[in-house]
């Protein structure tokens, strides 16, 4: 390593990163970055974008390590995995985004090789399926509860020069009419529970000292803002994770809407939440 780069310590066990390397991915915030990778990935409601997962994988694993996302929608997770010689794992109910993902990656040859799979299917049940200590690392986006359906909100301009979006999709969006999403359970307590029980079962693949990460914002629920991040941090330590820490990932170009004006505040949300936690 050069010494632009700074040292690798060979005691490093979590990744391929030198010090310098690591202590700029420790900061409490990062901005996200669009990249050409992206640009198909806005076919999908809530799109993860490839150089942000980058990142996080970057920090929490090593070459030829094991990444599974079970909510992997348009597949940024196992794009991202492929581009830095991870291997990849994803779960998705859905048959548009699970081919808009096959799609994506066999733009990328990816999808020719066994070490990237995508399988479509309840994430619990094929969780359920996988080896005990078998995962390196998790990294996903549960779907919001009702939000993509909420006439009030996510919505997304078209504006941007590059011919993919900012922000939130425009209109009123189903992501999935199969009962056991996410996004259709009756009540918010429901959508809670359901995570406990999905990454309770995640903790048992999920390897010894091993990293998860939840991309997740707050958002309303009957009307009201609710402390989506600080409900998710609970249920995961009652599953028994570490919580390590509340990244904030910096939306910067996402409009601003007049949401309540001129009777009441109502925040714009301009940042995700990546939840760490550790097994």
């Amino acid at each position: 390593m050069g010494n632009a780069e700074g040292k690798y310590d060979k005691r490093n066990t979590l990744n391929d990163l030198t010090g310098k390397e690591w202590l700029k991915l420790t900061s409490s915030f990062w901005f996200s970055e669009k990249c050409g990778l992206d640009k198909e990935a806005f076919k999908h409601p809530a799109p993860f974008l490839v150089k942000d997962i980058e990142k996080l994988i970057k920090l929490f694993t090593k070459k030829h390590m094991t990444i599974l996302d079970p909510f992997c929608g348009s597949g940024t997770s196992l794009i991202a995995a492929y581009n830095l010689e991870r291997y990849g794992i994803g779960f998705d109910l859905s048959k548009e985004y699970y081919q808009l993902a096959k799609d994506r990656l066999s733009a990328l040859g990816a999808i020719q090789q066994d070490h990237y799979q995508y399988i479509l299917g309840h994430n619990l049940d094929l969780v359920k399926k996988l080896q005990e200590d078998s995962v390196d690392y998790v990294v996903t986006s549960p779907p919001y509860y009702n939000i993509l359906k909420n006439k009030s909100e996510g919505i997304r301009s078209n504006k941007s020069m590059k011919g993919y979006r900012n922000g939130a999709r425009l209109g009123i969006v189903s992501y999935n009419n199969n009962g056991l999403d996410l996004e259709n359970l009756k009540t918010y307590g429901d959508f809670l529970k359901a995570l406990h029980t999905l990454f309770g079962e995640i903790r048992r693949i999920l390897k010894g000292k091993r990293y998860c990460s939840i991309v997740i914002s707050d958002f309303t629920v009957n009307k009201k803002e609710t402390n989506v991040v600080g409900d998710v941090v609970r249920l995961m330590v009652d599953c028994g994770y570490e919580f390590c820490g509340n990244v904030a990932l910096i939306q910067e170009n996402k409009p601003l809407y007049p949401f309540g004006y001129p009777f009441a505040y109502k925040i714009n949300h301009h940042k995700q939440n990546i939840l760490n936690f550790r097994k």
